[in-house]
């Protein structure tokens, strides 16, 4: 079942206890999505990613989340509901998040600019707007399985 990103965004905050920065966040939702296409081949959220200067972009989700810096995100998706416990959803993003808990956001930028992948493929500076076809997120899945 495919879900908001606004869901997504606040089961990923809850399950890092609202310990996440923008940023972060925009990189687990990637991570998470490219798992969930991996694995069911077919999109976990509804909405695409775009392919922006600090990687995939979410733009519903950076625009709640934008004006808090480095800092974590505090409870600003508080009205939307989130990913039902137990459904194949939620456990992605609570894999994912449990996962990447010592990554730096360094490091999840390295992951989702992978010079080979989606993200890669489809940015151009300082452009926005520039959707990142679910196909291309789930060939990257496909890629890094063999690049392994």
């Amino acid at each position: 079942m495919t879900v908001s990103a606004l869901s997504a965004a606040r089961t990923l905050c809850e399950e890092r206890n609202w310990n996440i920065s923008n940023l972060e966040l925009q990189k687990l939702l990637y991570i998470a999505e490219l798992y969930h296409l991996g694995i069911t081949e077919d999109p976990l959220i509804f909405e695409d990613f775009e392919a922006w200067d600090y990687g995939p972009v979410v733009p519903i989700v950076y625009s709640k989340a934008r004006g808090f810096g480095k800092s974590a995100v505090p409870n600003v998706f508080h009205w939307i509901d989130p990913v039902k416990k137990g459904s194949k959803e939620f456990d992605i993003l609570s894999a994912v998040a449990a996962q990447t808990k010592r990554l730096t956001a360094g490091e999840l930028v390295n992951i989702t600019h992978w010079p080979q992948g989606a993200w890669a493929k489809f940015y151009a500076p300082h452009l926005r707007n520039i959707k990142i076809p679910k196909m291309e997120i789930l060939r990257e899945y496909n890629d890094r399985k063999i690049a392994a």
